[in-house]
């Protein structure tokens, strides 16, 4: 905006110059010139007599005589009435030279001409004044534009920032009053929407409170029925091992909320760590290994090494739970899991062998689930969660269903 306007003013600034400065040019051109032709009009006349005078009084007219009257780039030719030339000064160019001619009384002639390189530097000299004064208003035009440009545009800049804070969630912001009607009424509209998203938030966060209470609440109790059931002496051991075997998922469910409602709160998923997604993906593949067994599929993870990353890790496993279960449900036996180095970026395959047969608009909320009918949401809230962390969750273009989890690499490797 500064640039523009700056541009603006010195541009309308040269264009009123040129309008007055050109005419004014060639106005002092003439002038000038008519000066010089007046001024050796006189010359002409007046040496024209003193020539007489001479010839009167018999004295020679030589070249001497006539160069006591030169003036600067003049040439003056003599014609005696004998026909004798007699020729003072520089030879004269006569096609553009300013040249005037007297005849004398009593015979002869008298040629006074004036160097036309003259008349021009002497036009020259005139007009340097009027360009020094067109630059010195351009350039006092150009600081002026600055400054009203600054003074212009610092509102527009103050309320960008103040906008960039209400984007990053600052809904405390209060952009100062302004003269300029444009700027009041930007600044009016952010102080409006900072209110009503500040109550927006206040509401979804008290929501989310109170859901994560309800949700948390009967999951506890769950647990502890679950944990109790189990030490009953009546409960036979293999029920007793399999309902204990299903604690640490309701544990996991437990912080999935926290998690997920922490996000919907505008909290931190946690802190990043490094962490190994080999290992990761191993650990996950093995957890989900029953139930993909009991499902009548097989779940295999594809060791390629190490693959360090600073992540957060609740969410990626959230997501690889989304994936491997979406295959598991849709999808053709076996499922594969691998973990890839990519340099500046890590990536987590989840393949399967069913044919793909759909796009990445299965990513969009309302989308029907991988090859069902019913609605679901589990691949779109993996996406956003993927997004959290930086990264994107994609569907491959290979010929078998693939998705591919994509999360910022270690930068000091990269």
């Amino acid at each position: 905006m500064r640039e523009r306007l700056v541009a603006t003013l010195v541009g309308m600034t040269i264009a009123m110059l040129a309008l007055y400065g050109i005419p004014r040019a060639y106005m002092l051109a003439d002038l000038v010139t008519t000066y010089e032709e007046r001024k050796i009009d006189r010359a002409a006349d007046q040496l024209a007599a003193v020539v007489v005078e001479r010839q009167r009084n018999g004295a020679p007219v030589d070249e001497a005589f006539l160069t006591g009257f030169l003036s600067e780039a003049e040439t003056l030719t003599y014609r005696s009435p004998a026909g004798a030339t007699v020729v003072a000064g520089p030879t004269p160019d006569l096609g553009d030279d300013i040249v005037e001619e007297r005849s004398l009384k009593g015979g002869g002639a008298l040629t006074l001409s004036r160097s036309r390189e003259l008349i021009d530097q002497r036009i020259s000299d005139a007009l340097v004044p009027l360009i020094l004064i067109g630059l010195s208003l351009t350039a006092v035009a150009a600081g002026f534009g600055y400054v009203l440009a600054r003074r212009l545009s610092r509102p527009f800049d103050e309320l960008a920032e103040a906008a960039d804070k209400l984007g990053l969630g600052r809904f405390d912001v209060d952009p100062p009053h302004y003269s300029i009607p444009e700027a009041e009424a930007i600044g009016e509209a952010l102080r409006g929407s900072s209110a009503r998203l500040a109550e927006l938030v206040r509401r979804e966060r008290e929501f989310a409170a109170n859901a994560s209470h309800q949700l948390r609440t009967p999951i506890t109790a769950l647990r502890l029925e679950l944990e109790d059931l189990s030490l009953w002496p009546q409960t036979p051991p293999e029920i007793a091992e399999e309902l204990n075997r299903y604690l640490p998922e309701l544990d996991r469910l437990s912080s999935a909320i926290d998690e997920m409602l922490g996000l919907a709160r505008g909290h931190r998923l946690g802190d990043a760590v490094e962490v190994d997604l080999n290992d990761l993906v191993a650990d996950v593949v093995d957890r989900w290994r029953p139930t993909v067994e009991a499902a009548g599929h097989q779940v295999r993870h594809v060791d390629a090494g190490a693959v360090t990353a600073r992540v957060v890790p609740g969410p990626v496993v959230q997501v690889l739970d989304v994936l491997i279960e979406n295959a598991c449900t849709h999808g053709t036996s076996p499922i594969s899991v691998q973990a890839r180095d990519a340099g500046r970026y890590v990536t987590i395959v989840v393949s399967d062998a069913g044919r793909r047969d759909f796009g990445n608009e299965i990513f969009q909320r309302g989308t029907s689930s991988k090859a069902g009918d019913e609605g679901g949401l589990g691949l779109t809230i993996a996406a956003d969660l993927t997004t959290t962390l930086g990264g994107y969750l994609t569907l491959t273009d290979a010929a078998q269903t693939t998705f591919e989890l994509m999360l910022p690499g270690d930068e000091k490797r990269a």
